[in-house]
């Protein structure tokens, strides 16, 4: 099997057309055409379903893929392997997570590492936690630390912290800085809101909160990024909801204001995901140790925010 043919497949796979992919490929369209081609045809599988306004994997592209881009991930891993041949740890560490991740524990941790370790290197992706899992499915990142809905058997799931949800409000709103608030004065109100603050999904339980506040179903502001649902909720688009820990500086600040409920309030679980089958260098392993047993000595209450 030649392996570009495999890693040209990748990349189609995760592609919504030939020419994009071409595009990612730096590769002209006609190229990456035929290297498709010759892979259905040493297959004996079409891979992928080109009929006309349809470009999706078949089954057996299905199955190749989840194969082929784990053995993706293992070669690409191999030159950073090799270069850990030293006796300093001088290795790359790529750490995918979700949006504004506040976890004193995760702090010191990367403290004391790179100050114990100074040749190693750090990078953090900030990414949605469905791409997070992904990355760590794919062995793109050392690790991740994500919200999950399902947990994937393959890998490996900590609870990191706990953080509780509240609704929130911005100086430009009606109802910011009244202290004699109920649920009923929030009824009828705009809505901001995460775009997986849905029900079946990651934050289910705030999709439930938001109910209680009987918010208008009219949704003003979404997005998958905290910071710019926080910015939306400042700029006066509507009610949202934000982890209360998160946000604590800027109610001091005066740039946000808490409103009801106040009880009852939903926590949501943040963890840190690891994939067995990942072979890291010498940085990633220890760095992932360190914040194991950072996370194993410190009392999961310590751990739950808000």
């Amino acid at each position: 099997m030649n392996w570009n043919l495999l890693r040209t497949f990748v990349v189609l796979a995760e592609s919504p057309s030939i020419t994009v992919a071409a595009e990612r490929l730096r590769l002209k369209q006609p190229t990456v055409s035929v290297a498709l081609k010759n892979l259905e045809d040493r297959l004996g599988q079409r891979l992928i379903d080109r009929s006309p306004g349809r470009f999706e994997l078949t089954e057996a592209g299905r199955l190749l893929y989840r194969e082929a881009v784990n053995i993706n991930g293992s070669i690409l891993r191999l030159a950073t392997l090799m270069r850990e041949v030293t006796p300093q740890i001088s290795g790359h560490v790529r750490i995918a997570v979700a949006s504004h991740v506040v976890c004193p524990p995760f702090d010191e941790v990367i403290a004391d590492f790179y100050a114990a370790h100074p040749q190693a290197s750090l990078s953090i992706d900030v990414i949605t936690s469905t791409d997070v899992v992904a990355a760590v499915t794919a062995k793109r990142a050392s690790f991740g630390i994500a919200l999950v809905r399902a947990q994937d058997p393959a890998l490996d799931y900590v609870p990191m912290y706990r953080e509780a949800f509240g609704l929130f409000c911005g100086p430009r709103h009606p109802l910011f800085g009244r202290s004699d608030l109920t649920l009923d004065d929030l009824q009828g109100h705009s809505a901001v809101v995460f775009d997986t603050d849905r029900l079946q999904d990651a934050l289910q339980d705030v999709t439930l909160l938001r109910a209680r506040a009987a918010l208008a179903p009219e949704v003003k502001g979404v997005s998958e990024n905290l910071e710019e649902v926080r910015r939306m909720i400042m700029a006066g688009l509507g009610i949202g909801p934000l982890p209360k820990h998160v946000v604590a500086r800027d109610l001091r600040d005066g740039l946000l204001w808490q409103v009801p409920p106040f009880e009852d309030l939903p926590e949501v679980d943040v963890f840190l995901i690891s994939n067995p089958a990942t072979a890291r260098n010498r940085a990633e392993d220890k760095l992932l140790a360190a914040l194991m047993e950072k996370l194993a000595a410190t009392p999961f209450k310590e751990r739950t925010y808000g």
